[in-house]
């Protein structure tokens, strides 16, 4: 049986910036192994595979689907990169509109609109949380980060935060302490697993609501994320619950500078809406 295995980079219009992902349309008949198989074969952070939708997913024929997404490691529950990639994919066959994915963390409505000459996806958030960090877990971390706990920013208390998946989230204190990433790959990868966390997110505050961020991956074999949608997701939740920013509020996150594959998420919070939505545009890798 031949996959088709497409290749889209998302939170960029440039092939050459953002988070590359593979995209697998119909991955009817393929089963784990196989889909783990092929998302190593691709090498990205995550690809998605597509299947009919489970029944009483709602949306409109031929707009809703099922979807998973491994990494070249394992299969994580949710991937805002590749959620977007697939959304532009699908776009440019389907048409800009709303798309419906039944992902392992729940519900993701998606929005497709055109954008200049390209497409832009924004997902919806299943419902987001945070939760406190034990302090020898705070310690590990930085450990393995080889960061001084001196070089955290006080103003972003540690924490788990979630957003369809589990990522730690801690404030650097300086751009120059976010861009100096060298740490200890197994020992960082030891403690995600421990903790069930898909990535780190290191933050940034460069604005009142703009971030530079960076996201390392151990446990997806990756050693860092160009661009993370999931854990925007996360971060826009934990922002907001700590009150770093309103409760209506449109953040800008930057992401993948320091790898040289720039990408620009945009967060978005509505007040009376506790889920959160991210959005970017995507492009084909040729």
């Amino acid at each position: 049986m031949t996959i088709e295995v497409l290749r889209y980079t998302a939170f960029s219009d440039d092939p050459e910036g953002g988070n590359p992902a593979g995209v697998v349309l119909d991955a009817s008949g393929l089963d784990d192994a196989a889909m783990l198989e092929i998302a190593a074969e691709a090498g990205y952070s995550e690809t998605a595979f597509l299947t009919a939708p489970p029944e009483g997913l709602g949306g409109e024929p031929g707009r809703a689907f099922s979807v998973r997404y491994f990494s070249p490691k394992v299969e994580v529950p949710f991937c805002g990169h590749a959620t977007v990639a697939t959304a532009v994919a699908l776009g440019e066959r389907v048409g800009p509109g709303e798309l419906l994915f039944a992902t392992k963390a729940g519900t993701v409505p998606v929005s497709v609109t055109r954008e200049g000459g390209g497409l832009r996806a924004t997902l919806t958030s299943v419902e987001p949380h945070t939760e406190d960090l034990d302090p020898a877990d705070l310690a590990e971390a930085l450990a393995a980060l080889d960061w001084p706990a001196a070089d955290l920013d006080p103003a972003f208390p540690p924490r788990i935060a979630y957003g369809g998946a589990r990522h730690l989230v801690l404030g650097a204190a300086t751009r120059a302490r976010l861009a100096d990433l060298d740490y200890d790959f197994a020992r960082l990868e030891a403690l995600m697993r421990r903790l069930d966390l898909v990535t780190a997110q290191l933050v940034y505050r460069a604005g009142p609501a703009e971030f530079h961020v960076r996201n390392p991956f151990p446990v997806g074999g990756v050693v860092e994320d160009p661009a993370t949608g999931a854990a925007a997701a996360a971060f826009g939740a934990y922002a907001r619950e700590l009150g770093l920013v309103p409760a209506d509020a449109v953040l800008t996150l930057h992401q993948g500078e320091d790898m040289g594959r720039p990408g620009v998420l945009t967060v978005e919070l509505r007040s009376g809406d506790p889920r959160v939505r991210v959005g970017g545009a995507g492009a084909l890798i040729p």
